[in-house]
């Protein structure tokens, strides 16, 4: 038996403190991040009572940062940032723009220097991943449209951060800090340039070969069942070409696990990497999470308690702020606005894995890290109010406020239908909510069969890509009435849903049959038990389950029903059933 179980002792105490701290966060209705942070901060040396060996947390922190990577490159889509990249991405760029001034001005006010501060105002200028998925999730609007802004925008602000990992080590001495020696203009053009050079490198070999080499890989590993040797692919996968990235390439081990996930996003086994990677992954970014927590002194809540005021006060108001007015100057509404701004009004594991950076450079102060984590202790807890006061605000701002009120009236030209749209879309149409990948299936029947309807979608760029095609569209959230009233839903024939959140679809068939009671109804479900629901309180309903013929079976009976429509003048019979 060895006497030295510095190892042993560090893991013990970090996974059992941590799993203690984060079910009391998680019964308090608080991200079990923040247990995880504070039980770093009892670990750690500002702290009494047992120590952990901090160089040995700071190497399992390391793999943590890895698999953390990796779990954002396997679950990154191009797809999803794409179809927001009009507003996510600009968005995005110019709230981290806002942050970051605001977080420098600060430092530089307090007699930083520029590394530090610059390092200080993109640690808080960039949100949890993490914390926006569990909000998004508990709400039940991850997959809406407003739900897909938030994490698009999550997605620019992570390829951001990713950029300034690879770039910060060799600006660093030019930034002050005290790891390298300063560098002239030539010189520092040099390095980036090699830096750049080497990453672009990376970046080809992983795109052209290890996006084939890889996904393959996974594959033969699947074929012999062995469920062990899979996981063990795709771990060895994520840790060794992230070590790899670093040796040969001198690039950060954040930047090639995000890669290793990138590529292995390619096999058909993807979902079931993440899967099976998911325990080791959420372990190993516990530890990682504690590590942080041990730079944490909690003298600085003391100490400093109006520079604590002041960083909390950026993420919470400033980001929120610049987040809502860049979203309402893109002409949404002001529910996607505060969505979005509350979703932002956090920090968490860039932030960290910033911080770490930052001081293993010389560029934060050790007051900086402090700061940095006070804010993502109380952001983070904090959180979940600002998601839980949007409705009660939107609803104050509506009864106080003028100017609420206008930025909710529809004088948005996407929000309404063009005064040339021909009149045949105008009586008998079909009111098609969605336009994905049902919504697109039951369009083209549709249109194949020369049958008008309209379209309602959340997508603004979609909805100018319609126009652009010469289809009827309204952009907005067809919950709110005045969006089914621009589809003229009182004089449609039919309203199809083809979204499938079911709390909403209870509302657009009860504004549909108030505003037109005879409307026939077909919606789309996820699970029979949901569907016989919708039936039951809904009349003059269809119901599809989703499954994999369900496009082609909706559509088989939209064009039924609608031209069944157009050949009788009188309305039939109600229907009901489950299909």
């Amino acid at each position: 038996m060895p006497h030295s179980v510095t190892l042993i002792h560090t893991v013990a105490a970090a996974l059992g403190l941590a799993l203690v701290l984060g079910f009391l966060a998680a019964r308090l209705r608080l991200p079990a991040l923040v247990g995880y942070l504070l039980a770093g901060v009892a670990i750690g040396p500002f702290t009494p009572g047992f120590v952990a060996d901090a160089a040995l947390a700071s190497q399992l922190a390391e793999i943590g940062v890895m698999l953390l990577m990796f779990g954002v490159g396997l679950h990154f889509s191009w797809g999803d940032l794409l179809a927001v990249r009009k507003i996510a991405v600009p968005g995005a760029v110019a709230q981290m723009i806002v942050a970051t001034s605001l977080g420098m001005a600060l430092a530089m006010w307090w007699g930083w220097g520029v590394g530090g501060a610059l390092v200080f105002g993109l640690a808080l200028s960039v949100a949890s991943t993490v914390v926006l998925l569990r909000a998004l999730e508990s709400l039940g609007i991850l997959d809406s449209y407003t739900g897909r802004i938030a994490v698009g925008w999550l997605v620019v602000e992570d390829l951001a951060m990713v950029l300034v990992l690879v770039l910060l080590p060799p600006l660093g001495g030019w930034l002050g800090g005290g790891a390298g020696a300063a560098l002239d203009a030539a010189q520092l053009w040099r390095t980036l340039g090699w830096t750049l050079l080497q990453v672009g490198g990376f970046v080809a070999l992983m795109l052209l070969v290890g996006r084939r080499l890889f996904p393959w890989l996974l594959w033969q590993v699947a074929r012999t069942g062995s469920r062990e040797l899979f996981t063990l692919c795709v771990v060895a996968a994520a840790v060794g070409i992230a070590f790899g990235s670093a040796a040969l390439f001198g690039v950060s081990f954040a930047l090639g696990a995000f890669f290793a996930g990138m590529v292995m996003r390619e096999s058909e086994f993807s979902h079931r990497a993440a899967h099976e990677s998911l325990p080791l992954r959420d372990a190993f970014a516990v530890l990682f999470f504690v590590s942080v927590g041990m730079l944490f002194n909690p003298a600085v809540l003391w100490e400093r308690p109006l520079q604590v005021l002041a960083v909390v006060a950026i993420i919470m108001l400033g980001k929120t702020v610049a987040a809502a007015g860049l979203v309402l100057a893109f002409r949404y509404p002001l529910n996607t606005a505060l969505t979005v701004s509350a979703s932002l009004a956090q920090i968490g594991e860039f932030s960290f894995i910033l911080v770490a950076l930052g001081s293993s450079l010389g560029l934060l102060p050790p007051e900086g890290a402090s700061l940095v984590l006070a804010g993502a202790l109380f952001s983070m807890a904090l959180n979940p109010l600002l998601f839980r006061a949007i409705a009660p605000l939107q609803d104050w701002l509506r009864a106080r406020s003028a100017l609420a009120r206008r930025l909710e009236q529809r004088d948005d030209p996407l929000a309404e239908l063009p005064t040339s749209t021909d009149s045949r879309y105008l009586a008998r149409q079909v009111v098609l909510v969605g336009y994905g990948r049902v919504g697109r299936r039951v369009a083209a029947t549709l249109t194949a069969n020369d049958i008008p309807f309209v379209v309602a979608e959340q997508n603004r760029e979609l909805v100018e890509a319609l126009r652009a095609d010469g289809v009827a569209a309204v952009f907005g959230d067809a919950v709110e009435p005045a969006v089914l009233i621009q589809a003229h839903i009182a004089r449609a024939a039919m309203l199809v849903v083809a979204t499938p959140d079911a709390l909403q679809v209870r509302q657009m068939i009860e504004t549909a049959q108030t505003l037109n009671p005879g409307i026939d109804i077909v919606v789309r479900s996820h699970n029979e038990d949901e569907a016989q629901r919708l039936v039951q309180e809904c009349s003059h309903a269809v119901v599809f389950l989703a499954e994999e013929a369900l496009a082609q079976a909706m559509s088989r009976h939209v064009l039924e029903r609608a031209r069944d429509r157009q050949a009788r003048a009188s309305r039939p019979a109600p229907l009901h059933g489950v299909a």
